[in-house]
């Protein structure tokens, strides 16, 4: 299960910026042993970590088990997802779900009118938001459950939201 990102380097020592999909961002540091999709890939162990602004800062093992000192080859992981064993994830109580268990999705109105499939997800810092895409248009439609998110089945991949169509027309 992906759970972040290598976005950058820090320092000169081989430290990576990671972008989290954890919330919070610290989360991630609950998992000491990571797949890095670089290459043929790669399991990595995290040496050091600390929140840094509002990313995390690594250092982690490379792919021969050492720890990597040096800021080039950390550079060259940009872009790498971090990933996990999902048996390693936590079961959620009833009525939360994990992001990447969202995408793909449909998601249609309390009418029936389909609003489009998960794309992604986002957070504005309030709250979750789901990323639709309908054909060429793009939909932002918070993740609050009651107001908005009237049912999840994911069995069924499908959502049904109070939200008209015309919500979002320009």
């Amino acid at each position: 299960m992906t759970l972040g990102r290598i976005a950058g380097v820090h320092g000169v020592r081989g430290g990576i910026k990671v972008w989290s999909l954890t919330r919070p961002i610290e989360n991630l540091f609950d998992y000491r042993s990571w797949w890095v999709t670089h290459g043929a890939g790669f399991e990595a162990k995290v040496l050091e970590a600390h929140v840094h602004d509002r990313s995390l800062v690594v250092y982690i093992s490379g792919p021969d088990g050492k720890p990597i000192t040096d800021r080039d080859i950390a550079a060259g992981l940009m872009g790498a997802e971090i990933q996990v064993d999902r048996a390693a994830m936590p079961k959620l109580p009833k009525g939360q779900y994990y992001w990447i268990d969202l995408i793909g999705v449909k998601v249609e109105s309390t009418l029936g009118v389909a609003l489009g499939l998960i794309e992604d997800m986002t957070s504005n810092g309030a709250q979750d938001v789901m990323v639709l895409r309908d054909g060429e248009r793009q939909r932002l439609i918070p993740f609050v459950k009651e107001h908005i998110v009237k049912e999840v089945d994911l069995e069924a991949g499908r959502i049904v939201c109070d939200w008209h169509p015309e919500y979002d027309e320009d």
